[in-house]
C-alpha cells in the first residue's frame, strides 16, 4: 500500500480506480508568418468561438452548481475581452510576425506568471484563469480536441491540474473524486468541487504508475491510499456509508423545527454573498437570511453598482424568500476586501482603519444609494438592514438619520416602501461595553464572532502564525457574547449570531442556555446545526 498526502478541498471519501487525465498539448507553431494581418483575423475569429463555447458551459453550470458558481464563466467572457489581453495578443502577432497560436499561448503564460506572483491569495488563483481561456483560444486554432478523459467506468480523476471548465464538463455520473498535483483551495475549481459535493484534494504528487490502481481519497486525513490493505479499505468502506448514512439523516431533517427536546426554539439563518446563493439557502431549508453580505455587489464590480442594479439585486432575494426575513448589511468594505475604484489609502492597520459604517458616513452619496436600493426592496419583501463596525451611539444615530432623508426622499416620489427593522453588528469591545445604550437604538443585534474575536484577543485572524494562540473559545468571547444577549434582552432587542462560532456545535447548548435567539450559519451548516439543536435538553445540567 502507498499513501500520498495533499490538501482537502472537501471532507469525504471516494473509493475507485485511480484514471490519469492526460491533456493533449496542442501545438503553439513560433513559425514566422507572411501575413499578420490572416494571423489577427484568425485570432478574432477563434476568440468569438471561444466566447460562444463559454456561454455554453455557463449554461450548463447554471443548471449544476447554481448561478454564483456559473459566474465564473462569465468572468472567463470579460477576460477574453480584456483590452490587455487583447493587445498583448495582437502586439506579439504584429511585431514578430507569430503565428495566433503562439500568441495566445505566449500572452497566456505571461498573465498566468503574473498573476501567480502577487502577494493575493485570490489573485494568485487566477493565474489558472487565464491558461483556462488561452488554452481554450489555442485549441480552437488548432483543431484540437481532448477526447474522453474518464472512460466507461467511475473513477477518481488525477490530473497535473483542472481547469473549472474541464471540471464543468466531466460527467458527474462517473466521477468520483479528483486528485490534481497543482491548484489553489481559492481556486474556482476548488470552489466547484465543494458546491458539487465531490471529495478533492490538491497538491497531491503523483506518478504514471497509478493510473488504473484501485484507491481511497480519504478528505478527512487529506491523503490518499493506493491498493489500500484489505482492512484499511473496509473500514474506510464502512466510513462511506456511514457518511451517506447521515446525508440521508440530515436531509429528512428539512422542514422539521429548530426545537430542543425540551421545547427551547431558536431561529436558524444563513449568510449569504449574493443573489445566487438564494438557492442554496432554500435548498437547506433555512428559516430566513441572516447575513447579506452586500459589499460583494461592490467587489465583483469595476465600478460602483447603481442604485437601480442594487435594487435589482435586494428585490429578487426578498421576493425569492417569500415572506422570510433577509437581514442585508450595509457595506462592510475596507480592510482585507477592497475595490480599486474606492481609492482607498493604504493603511498599516486596515482592520482598525477606514472601513465599513466609517467610509459609508463620511461618503454618504454611496451610503444613500445603497440605503435608497435597499428601502425600495423593502416593499417585496421581509427586509431588514444591519449597519457593521458600529462602535458609539452617534454612528447609529447618524445612520438612522441619513436612512430617515432616505426613506423622506422616496417617499416624496411615490416609491413603495415596507416596515424595515434596523440592526447592528457587534463586532468591537467598545460594541459590547455600550449594548445597553445602543440597544435603546435598534431593533436588533447580530454579533460577528470572527471580528470580535480578532480585536478581543488582539489577533490578527488571517495571520496564519499565530493559529495557535488563537482561542475562539476564549472565557472573554463568551462572556462577551452572554453580556450582549442580556443588554439587547433587557431593552427588547433580538440577538443573533452570524459568525463563525454560529456553526460550532460544541457551542450550541453554550448559546441556546444564554438565550440567543438566532443563529445565522452557511447553508450547508443549516442541517447539520439543526440536528445538533434537536439533540439537546436544556433541562438538564449544562454548564
Amino acid at each position: 500500500m502507498k499513501v500520498a498526502t495533499g490538501k482537502s478541498i472537501l471532507k469525504g471519501i471516494a473509493i475507485g480506480p485511480l484514471r490519469i487525465y492526460r491533456k493533449k498539448a496542442a501545438e503553439a507553431r513560433r513559425a514566422s508568418v507572411l501575413s499578420p494581418a490572416e494571423e489577427l483575423a484568425r485570432f478574432e475569429s477563434a476568440r468569438r468561438e471561444a466566447q460562444e463555447q463559454l456561454g455554453a458551459l455557463y449554461d450548463k453550470a447554471l443548471d449544476e452548481v447554481g448561478e454564483d458558481n456559473a459566474a465564473i464563466f462569465e468572468i472567463h467572457q470579460m477576460m477574453l475581452d480584456d483590452e490587455d489581453y487583447v493587445d498583448a495578443v495582437k502586439s506579439i502577432i504584429e511585431t514578430q510576425g507569430a503565428t495566433a497560436e503562439y500568441a495566445v499561448s505566449t500572452t497566456g503564460e505571461n498573465f498566468a506568471a503574473a498573476f501567480a506572483a502577487m502577494e493575493d491569495s485570490y489573485m494568485q488563483a487566477r493565474s489558472a484563469d487565464v491558461k483556462d481561456i488561452s488554452r481554450r483560444v489555442v485549441n480552437i486554432l488548432t483543431g484540437s480536441e481532448q477526447g474522453d478523459v474518464q472512460g466507461e467506468e467511475p473513477a477518481i480523476l488525477v490530473a497535473d491540474d483542472l481547469t473549472p471548465s474541464e471540471t464543468v464538463q466531466l460527467d458527474k455520473s462517473k466521477l468520483l473524486g479528483f486528485i490534481t498535483r497543482h491548484g489553489s483551495s481559492n481556486s474556482h475549481t476548488a470552489i466547484l468541487a465543494r458546491t458539487m459535493n465531490i471529495p478533492a484534494l490538491i497538491g497531491v504528487d503523483f506518478d504514471e504508475s497509478w493510473d488504473g490502481r484501485l484507491a481511497v481519497l480519504d478528505g478527512y486525513n487529506h491523503c490518499v491510499y493506493i491498493d489500500p490493505a484489505p482492512e484499511l479499505l473496509s473500514a474506510m468502506e464502512a466510513k462511506h456509508r456511514s457518511d451517506l448514512e447521515q446525508e440521508a439523516l440530515l436531509q429528512g431533517l428539512k422542514k422539521k423545527p429548530n426545537v430542543t427536546l425540551d421545547g427551547t426554539e431558536i431561529q436558524v439563518y444563513a449568510n449569504i454573498g449574493s443573489a445566487g446563493d438564494v438557492g442554496l439557502v432554500l435548498q437547506n431549508d433555512a428559516q430566513g437570511i441572516g447575513l447579506f453580505r452586500s459589499e460583494f455587489l461592490y467587489l465583483d464590480g469595476s465600478d460602483y453598482p447603481t442604485e437601480d442594479q442594487q435594487f435589482a439585486v435586494y428585490k429578487r432575494v426578498a421576493e425569492t424568500m417569500a415572506g422570510k426575513k433577509v437581514v442585508i448589511r450595509t457595506l462592510d468594505i475596507g480592510a482585507d476586501k477592497q475595490a480599486d475604484y474606492f481609492g482607498l489609502d493604504h493603511e498599516e492597520n486596515p482592520a482598525l482603519g477606514y472601513r465599513a459604517i466609517r467610509i459609508c458616513l463620511t461618503r454618504r452619496d454611496i451610503f444613500k444609494q445603497q440605503l435608497r436600493a435597499i428601502l425600495r426592496a423593502s416593499a417585496f419583501g421581509s427586509v431588514s438592514i444591519m449597519f457593521p463596525m458600529i462602535i458609539s451611539v452617534r454612528e447609529v444615530r447618524d445612520a438612522k438619520e441619513i436612512l430617515e432623508e432616505c426613506r423622506r426622499e422616496l417617499k416624496a416620489q411615490g416609491a413603495a416602501m415596507g416596515e424595515v427593522e434596523i440592526g447592528i453588528m457587534i463586532e468591537t469591545p467598545a460594541a459590547v461595553m455600550i449594548a445597553d445604550e445602543l440597544a435603546e437604538e435598534v431593533d436588533f443585534f447580530s454579533l460577528g464572532t470572527n471580528d470580535l474575536s480578532q480585536y478581543t484577543l488582539a489577533i490578527d485572524r488571517q495571520n496564519p502564525k499565530l493559529d495557535t494562540f488563537y482561542d475562539p473559545h476564549h472565557p472573554a468571547i463568551l462572556r462577551m457574547i452572554r453580556m450582549t444577549v442580556e443588554a439587547g434582552h433587557r431593552h427588547g432587542c433580538w440577538v443573533g449570531i452570524c459568525g463563525e462560532l454560529g456553526a460550532d456545535p460544541a457551542l450550541t447548548e453554550t448559546f441556546l442556555r444564554m438565550g440567543v435567539d438566532e443563529l445565522s450559519v452557511s447553508p450547508s451548516a443549516i442541517l447539520p446545526l439543526r440536528k445538533r439543536i434537536r439533540s439537546l435538553d436544556l433541562t438538564k445540567s449544562g454548564e
